[in-house]
Formats: structure tokens, C-alpha cells, sequence
């Protein structure tokens, strides 16, 4: 049995605000292929729109609740980072191009080798 009874109350309400974020997003699907001949801007805009509302229906759930308070901690983890200077972040592009052309020659040759080794065997 579950101790956790702060989920057992809206799991009904969530489901059917689940509901309602599928059918937004399925509206604005079918309503962008079905007026193919109003301007692009205007779908746009009701795409951006629909899926705005379909956020917002979706953040008043349980998971929509903590997937925001996953976010933002992500974002403060994210700032934590020490990120590599420019510097440091050509030379470690240089060095994984250098390692990769050479594992690439050496490939090559096992490749021809074994290639003049199967040849020899089959006598073609």
C-alpha cells in the first residue's frame, strides 16, 4: 500500500486534464491541415497558442507540477557548471578529430590486409 495520500485525492481531476492537453494538441494538429489555405502566420500564431494552453492545463497537474519543479532545478545545476573556454574547447575538438583520422587509418589498413588475406584463401 501506498503512505502517499497527497496523489490519491486529484488523480481523477488529472486524468481529465490530461484529457483536455491531448485534445488541444490534437485540435491544433488537425486544425492546422484542415486550413491549409489561411495564412501561415495566423496558423502559426493558433499553434503557439493552443499549445500555450495545453502547457498551462498540463502544469496544473501532479507531473506537470513536478516536471516545472524539475526544470528549474535543473536550470540552477546547469549555472553550477565551470564551462571549458574557447581554448579548451578547440583543443579537445583538435585532439578527438586527431585520435578519429587515425583509429580511421588503421581501420583502413586492417580492412585492406584482411581483404588481401581472404583473397589469398579463396584464390580470387
Amino acid at each position: 500500500m501506498t503512505t502517499n495520500t497527497e496523489n490519491q485525492g486529484g488523480n481523477s481531476l488529472d486524468l481529465v486534464k490530461w484529457g483536455l492537453v491531448v485534445i488541444l494538441l490534437a485540435a491544433a494538429v488537425v486544425g492546422n491541415s484542415m486550413y491549409q489555405d489561411v495564412s501561415v502566420l495566423y496558423r502559426a500564431i493558433g499553434i503557439v497558442v493552443a499549445f500555450a494552453i495545453a502547457a498551462f492545463v498540463a502544469l496544473q497537474t501532479q507531473k506537470g507540477q513536478t516536471a516545472w519543479a524539475f526544470a528549474k532545478e535543473s536550470r540552477l545545476e546547469i549555472r553550477k557548471v565551470v564551462w571549458p573556454t574557447r581554448q579548451e574547447a578547440l583543443n579537445t575538438t583538435f585532439i578527438v578529430l586527431a585520435a578519429t583520422g587515425v583509429l580511421a587509418l588503421i581501420l583502413w589498413g586492417l580492412d585492406a590486409i584482411l581483404v588481401r588475406i581472404v583473397n589469398f584463401i579463396t584464390g580470387v
